[in-house]
């Protein structure tokens, strides 16, 4: 199967229904009061993690994500039919970034765990809402707000149990093949696994775990060297590491330094990777100038305070006893369980803000949450409704900003897409 791990999505929400102007009209009621009714909300798009996915590829073919509008209002105070969401399914440990400002939205790691990346529109108010006591002819009716729309980016980071990190060719991919029903290709070459694979251990008929193959690690890892940041993103995750070694060295390296360069990665890309419980297994112990290795790795590991275990991926020899302690290690470890990573959210800004700066094809454009709502919510076609934007602008206090900028009569003003010729008041 194809992994994965990182995608960039556009979704889209669906802007709010328009509220209706409508009046009553009716058989023997010669002056029937607003009855419009309120537009529908627009559909959300909805981001929700789902056991059955494992990779994000389904996101190279679509890419793309809008929900419909909401129904507009209609007469006789009808309010418009809520659009429906728009459900995207993706694996259990991805994270959500906005893609503008980096900043973490969201991390969904249980089964069903949902995150609103895209908020429907408000449904426009309809004229019946705006009756008062003194104002019974009210003619204007609101549109619908427009949906939220951004690009984002998903990054999975596998939620294996326990990973397999090492440098290339030391053993990795055959372990996990020896071990579970996973095949993963397996060469004499540096970095035949270029995306990690996943297999489940049996330990007995209701004991296993998640076993990760994870790509050859090498120095210079944790500055974006080899594969660097993609592989170390996986293993963030994982409760257990166990650390494979080549200890007949029979690429040339020394098993201690091997194991020494590993872990300094491991510690530079994370303190919480340094502290990880970690089970060292000498792998290759079938071959020659094993044993003597052996006796060298056994006393610095020992003396570093990490268990050493022996085995030969291509006997299959050892390796039982190898995930016996694994599965030891991770029911020790559970307590240690890293938490979620925690959600940063969108940075919150007054909705009243604005910023007035000088136009691209306009003398000036006014940039601001609430005023941008207003302008994408207003029918300048009604004159009611362009009465009541006017009195908003003014307590906004957009008016005094624009003057204070330096603004002549005649010169024009950009909202969003509407440009506005300014006259002093």
């Amino acid at each position: 199967m194809l992994f994965t791990d990182k995608a960039k999505i556009y979704v889209e929400a669906g802007a709010g229904g328009d509220g209706a102007s409508s009046f009553r009209r009716e058989k023997f009621i010669a002056h029937g009061g607003p009855d419009g009714g309120n537009g529908g909300r627009g559909g959300s798009v909805i981001l929700e993690a789902d056991k059955n996915l494992n990779t994000l590829v389904d996101f190279r073919y679509k890419r793309k994500f809008v929900a419909q509008k909401g129904v507009n209002g209609s007469a006789k105070n009808c309010t418009g039919a809520k659009a429906e969401d728009v459900i995207v399914k993706i694996p259990m440990g991805t994270l959500i970034r906005d893609d503008a400002t980096n900043v973490v939205l969201a991390d969904l790691t249980k089964d069903g765990e949902q995150f609103v990346v895209a908020k429907g529109g408000r449904g426009g108010k309809g004229n019946a809402c705006y009756v008062t006591s003194t104002k019974q002819g009210v003619t204007f009716a609101e549109r619908g707000e427009p949906g939220m729309a951004s690009w984002v980016r998903l990054e999975l980071k596998l939620l294996a149990d326990v990973g397999l990190v090492g440098y290339p060719s030391v053993g990795k991919s055959s372990i996990i093949s020896q071990v579970s029903a996973a095949r993963p290709e397996i060469a004499a070459y540096h970095f035949t696994t270029l995306t990690p694979v996943l297999g489940v251990v049996r330990i007995d008929s209701e004991r296993s775990f998640v076993l990760a193959d994870l790509p050859g690690l090498i120095e210079g890892a944790s500055k974006g060297v080899g594969l660097g940041h993609n592989f170390l993103r996986h293993i963030e995750r994982t409760k257990v590491i166990i650390h494979v070694i080549d200890v007949a060295g029979i690429e040339g390296r020394d098993p201690v330094d091997d194991f020494q360069k590993i872990n300094k990665e491991l510690r530079l890309y994370s303190e919480k990777l340094a502290i990880r419980p970690q089970l060292v297994v000498a792998n290759k112990m079938d071959l020659p100038d094993a044993q003597e290795n052996y006796a060298r790795l056994e006393e610095y590991v020992t003396k570093e305070g990490y268990p050493i275990m022996k085995a030969s991926a291509a006997t299959g020899e050892g390796l039982k006893a190898v995930m016996f302690k694994a599965y030891e290690m991770l029911q020790e470890s559970k307590k240690l369980v890293e938490e979620p990573i925690e959600e940063e959210g969108v940075p919150q800004v007054d909705p009243d803000k604005f910023e007035v700066v000088k136009g691209v094809d306009t003398d000036f454009q006014v940039n601001g949450k609430n005023i941008e709502r207003l302008v994408a919510m207003t029918n300048f076609d009604n004159d009611e409704a362009l009465y009541r934007f006017q009195l908003i602008w003014k307590r906004l206090g957009i008016d005094q900003a624009l003057k204070a900028q330096g603004i002549k009569e005649g010169q024009s003003v950009r909202i969003l897409d509407m440009v506005f010729d300014y006259k002093e008041q």
